[in-house]
């Protein structure tokens, strides 16, 4: 039920610039159901109901939103808020609505009846709007400014908040380009307090927010970056006889309650998701390969309880207001610190006990270490910048890597990250490493020998194999990203599947992706070498068996498609045809596509299609379905047809080299009995020929006359012309070999008449 709108005799007075405690406390809980501010909250509304710039950074969980909320409730005019996500901005303007707060936003997803009421109220003389949720794209075009410049003009525009201000420096692990354009709005907008907030910043990200923001001396609040009621701990893929088992009993064995599984790939989600599904735990996916619609029921269903686990990357989550998370896994090594802690920090925000497990493994982190040092090239940047983003991302993963490898507190580590320097018994053994030292020191040391053995055994094709779990021959979709599900720019946020945005850019560089096929290549080559050397089955190391698309993997890939044929028909609650047969041509149209380029190509294609597959409508379905089996039905009518031709026409070159009739001499004659006792022999009982005298036909049929070369050709033409020739060839006298031919032609018809 939503609340009613805080009756005007306890609205503060607007003409005071200071706010007594009393009178926001009231707002809190009337409006959002607190009983008291927490943390640094009332010095962040306070310093901005003075109008003075504040930067505000508080742990993930700590009430941030309120820190805007609360002002734009006790001041008139309307406070704009900057938000990365349209997810995030649904659901916290859906929560101010429930609590009686006017509270609208624009994006690309609305239609346009809406955006036009929310312009007519923005133009109106007395706007109801209090808050304005908004993308940095948005700000950024010129006609949504002139309605700020009119806004602000008429002195309606009390407060500009930007959420997740890590996203505006260059140093931040979620840049984004659209965040630096907000620089211009301290000079277009003289007058209106700015708030930054975020939950990641290092000392250096905070001075670069200030600087681009041009905030004017602001108020920095800090608040300790230590989650006491999460436990963290590493579990090593590695050391573990299979992941993904793991991963289902940890879930199995908490409970039906809320958790989130974050992973690099959206086929990863894919895959566990229908796994996870098959095996009894309810869940959804959510990635940005998905449309709007889709996701969107995803997250609704997650926020009112229908599914308790959802299968991600990274985009989701953020700002989603859901207190309850119990568990985070992340099933692959996140890219740095800040967005581990962004991530992991999603669980208990309720402040009650909750649990971060993350999957190490050396895999993963190869791979993710190939793809920050191609991050550079693939997003453009200039020659003499790449070389110092590379190291910059290197750097925050190395903190991640020794975060997994080390031996020592896991949460004195996170809040060193962030220059937060405490003791080690404020962990009061609530992660792994304090409360199981021994047995952490005993799993390093597997893992150290383990790596040293990959290291020396083998040359592993680390940028072809993934973490899939099909079979080990699918690989990683890092390769092809055609047939991808396009979407907005605003939609999901640019670190959602950074990895798969790298490597599509890759893709689409011509230069950079032979680069990259040069490294593989390489790879590759030194590979079958060393195996030629050491191994004494040769025909093992041919390059061709590397790239093959195997039997085994086909059948593979056409058991994954027809799972994800059944989920289809489940979600349309339609029929589909054979399902089997469907998954068949499905698979065959991905054959066709890349076999020549290779296996990587195919698994990635075959990925692409199963995400398509969790998406597409009935019609889309069918249609392709439709054009697919017409082309193969056709392809092989086509194939029928020649034979036929072939046969036909093998036929008649015999009948012609026989000729009809003609004379024949005392051999030809005496060679007739055996010509037709062989013929008798070469059919079975019903007089067709038998395979060996077919196979026999085809050979002596295919050794065909010599066709002369242009350059004879050529020169017979010119002793000859053309129309001598022609005449030459129709007025050619029957040759020897022709009168015996048609010699035998003619006794064979004799005999056949006798019998």
């Amino acid at each position: 039920m939503e609340k009613l709108p805080l009756p005007i005799s306890r609205v503060v007075d607007l003409k005071k610039k200071f706010f007594k405690r009393e009178e926001l406390l009231d707002i809190l809980r009337h409006h959002f159901g607190h009983s008291d501010f927490r943390g640094r909250q009332l010095d962040a509304i306070e310093a901005v109901l003075c109008g003075k710039d504040c930067f505000c950074l508080m742990p993930t969980g700590g009430g941030k939103s309120l820190c805007y909320q609360v002002p734009a409730v006790a001041q008139k005019g309307i406070t704009l808020v900057v938000s990365p996500l349209i997810a995030l901005m649904e659901n916290q303007v859906t929560a101010l609505k429930k609590n009686g707060i006017r509270a609208e936003y624009l994006s690309s997803s609305q239609n346009p009846q809406a955006k036009e009421k929310i312009y007519e109220d923005l133009d109106s003389g007395r706007p109801s709007l209090r808050l304005l949720y908004v993308t940095p794209e948005l700000i950024a075009t010129n006609g949504f400014m002139y309605k700020l410049l009119k806004l602000h003009g008429r002195s309606l525009l009390q407060l500009i908040a930007v959420d997740e201000a890590h996203c505006i420096s260059a140093w931040g692990h979620d840049f984004r380009p659209s965040y630096r354009k907000l620089s211009s709005l301290r000079k277009r907008l003289p007058g209106v307090p700015i708030l930054a907030l975020t939950a990641t910043a290092v000392p250096k990200v905070q001075k670069d927010v200030i600087e681009s923001l041009c905030m004017q001396h602001p108020l920095v609040l800090k608040a300790s970056f230590n989650r006491p009621n999460i436990y963290y701990e590493v579990r090593y893929k590695d050391l573990l006889d299979d992941a993904y088992a793991d991963l289902l009993t940890l879930l199995k064995t908490s409970g039906n309650v809320c958790s989130i599984v974050y992973c690099l790939e959206r086929s990863t989600c894919d895959d566990l998701g229908a796994r996870l599904l098959k095996d009894g735990i309810p869940c959804g996916v959510y990635h940005a390969g998905l449309n709007n619609k889709v996701r969107s029921r995803v997250l609704d269903d997650w926020l009112s309880s229908k599914t308790q686990v959802v299968i991600a990357t990274i985009a989701f989550g953020m700002g989603i207001d859901r207190k309850d998370v119990r568990i985070v896994c992340h099933f692959n090594i996140p890219k740095s610190m800040e967005a581990f802690y962004q991530e992991s920090g999603r669980a208990g925000r309720d402040q009650l006990p909750s649990k971060s497990v993350l999957y190490y493994g050396l895999e993963d982190r190869r791979k993710m270490e190939f793809v920050l040092r191609n991050a550079a090239n693939s997003k453009g940047n200039k020659l003499n910048s790449q070389d110092h983003q590379i190291e910059k991302c290197l750097a925050d993963f190395a903190q991640v890597v020794e975060y997994c490898e080390g031996s020592g507190c896991r949460r004195k580590k996170i809040l060193g990250f962030f220059g937060e320097q405490v003791h080690g018994a404020l962990c009061n053994k609530s992660c792994d490493a304090c409360k199981h030292p021994n047995l952490l020191s005993k799993k390093l040391e597997e893992l150290t020998h383990m790596s040293s053995t990959l290291s020396k055994n083998r040359l592993a094709p680390v940028f072809i194999t993934g973490t899939s779990l099909m079979a080990s021959d699918q690989g990683t979709e890092f390769w092809n990203r055609d047939d991808e599900v396009s979407c907005s720019e605003e939609d999901i946020c640019d670190s959602d599947d950074e990895g798969l945005e790298i490597c599509d850019s890759l893709a689409k560089n011509k230069s950079s992706t032979f680069q990259l096929n040069e490294r593989v290549e390489h790879l590759l080559q030194a590979e079958e070498n060393y195996n030629s050397r050491n191994s004494m089955n040769k025909q093992a190391s041919g390059p061709g068996d590397k790239k093959a698309i195997t039997e085994t993997l086909r059948e593979a890939s056409i058991q994954r498609l027809q799972n994800s044929l059944k989920q289809a028909q489940d979600r349309l609650s339609e029929s589909i045809m054979e399902v089997q047969i469907a998954a068949k041509v499905l698979e065959n149209e991905c054959y066709n596509k890349y076999r020549k380029t290779g296996k990587t190509f195919y698994i990635s294609q075959v990925a692409s299609t199963v995400r398509w597959l969790s998406s597409c409508s009935a019609s889309e379905l069918s249609n392709r379905l439709g054009s697919n089996s017409s082309k193969i039905s056709c392809n092989t009518e086509h194939n029928s047809k020649e034979q036929e031709e072939t046969i036909v026409s093998d036929r008649d070159e015999r009948k012609n080299k026989v000729g009809v009739g003609g004379s024949k001499s005392n051999e030809d004659q005496s060679g007739e009995a055996t010509i037709l006792t062989n013929e008798r022999d070469n059919k079975d009982g019903l007089g067709n020929p038998n395979s060996k005298t077919m196979e026999k036909t085809r050979t002596q049929d295919s050794q065909l006359p010599r066709i002369p070369s242009f350059s004879e050709f050529v020169g017979q033409k010119g002793k000859l012309g053309q129309s001598d020739h022609l005449g030459a060839l129709s007025k050619r006298p029957t040759s020897s070999v022709s009168k015996k031919m048609e010699a035998r032609s003619g006794s064979e018809k004799r005999i056949r008449l006798k019998d």
